[in-house]
């Protein structure tokens, strides 16, 4: 497991260096693709150098930018790596740095690793259900795999919000969304609302910088297996709200329910 994580969170900051030199450019090539989503070529590079990283390990990797792969293929894998190169392309554009790197390990349909880069601000997550989740500020450019994991700060930091915090989608404040923040206004009184873009909004929860993240609106596999990852072995629960149970990968069909994280 230690080497699989070694491996993962270098694929990230690799992908994440990768990502920052086009970033830094301004020369996204931006496409549409089938699905009306942008797809730039920091994507593709990203997706490049995390396979690079990732099949090494002979665990087959599912990826937002991979070539699409058939159930009946998928069906068998009880273990597999879910990767979003970029999560957050939109945000990537509009060059708000809130855009990530996610990368999950499943085992049995459940993450049980997560890794995420935040390539403008040098911010990695990472978690095992072993170890815990953890976060550390990173040098891009010379860092050793074995002081960044063992100088690294556990998760949820210390120091708890005093308002009940809720964070939402930049792009996606749906009605379900609104009815669900007033119910947590009539249970814990003042709210406090922060937006952020990608899975920094997984990433604030599992921190404690947010107390719940409600969605009810569209999100594929690879958006929140990492997140959910790290918010898991932080202490806290993704429940799909359709089915009353924690989200599970590799389906069928790729596309989430919607779903809460709050603490267990």
């Amino acid at each position: 497991m230690k080497q699989l994580l070694n491996t993962a969170i270098s694929a990230a900051l690799e992908a994440g260096k990768a990502i920052l030199e086009i970033y830094h450019s301004r020369e996204f090539d931006i496409e549409i693709k089938g699905d009306n989503s942008p797809l730039t070529k920091a994507d593709t590079s990203s997706h490049n150098v995390i396979t690079s990283f990732l099949t090494k390990t002979d665990i087959p990797v599912l990826s937002e930018e991979g070539k699409s792969i058939a159930y009946e293929e998928r069906k068998g894998w009880n273990e597999l790596w879910i990767v979003d190169p970029i999560d957050g392309t939109k945000e990537f554009i509009k060059r708000n740095g809130e855009f990530t790197v996610n990368i999950a390990l499943i085992k049995n349909q459940k993450p049980i690793m997560g890794v995420i880069f935040v390539p403008v601000t040098s911010e990695l997550y990472f978690s095992t259900k072993e170890t815990g989740a953890f976060k550390v500020k990173v040098n891009i450019d010379s860092y050793n795999l074995d002081t960044l994991i063992s100088s690294a700060n556990k998760l949820p930091l210390k120091g708890a919000n005093k308002t009940y915090t809720i964070v939402v989608s930049k792009s996606h404040m749906s009605s379900e969304t609104k009815d669900y923040i007033q119910k947590m206004r009539d249970i814990h009184g003042e709210v406090n609302l922060i937006s952020k873009g990608s899975s920094l909004k997984l990433c604030m929860v599992a921190e404690g910088t947010a107390d719940c993240y409600p969605r009810f609106a569209p999100t594929m596999e690879w958006d929140t297996a990492a997140g959910q990852a790290i918010c898991s072995h932080a202490g806290f629960k993704v429940i799909d709200w359709k089915k009353k149970k924690k989200l599970l990968y590799n389906k069928k069909k790729l596309l989430n329910n919607s779903f809460v994280i709050n603490r267990l």
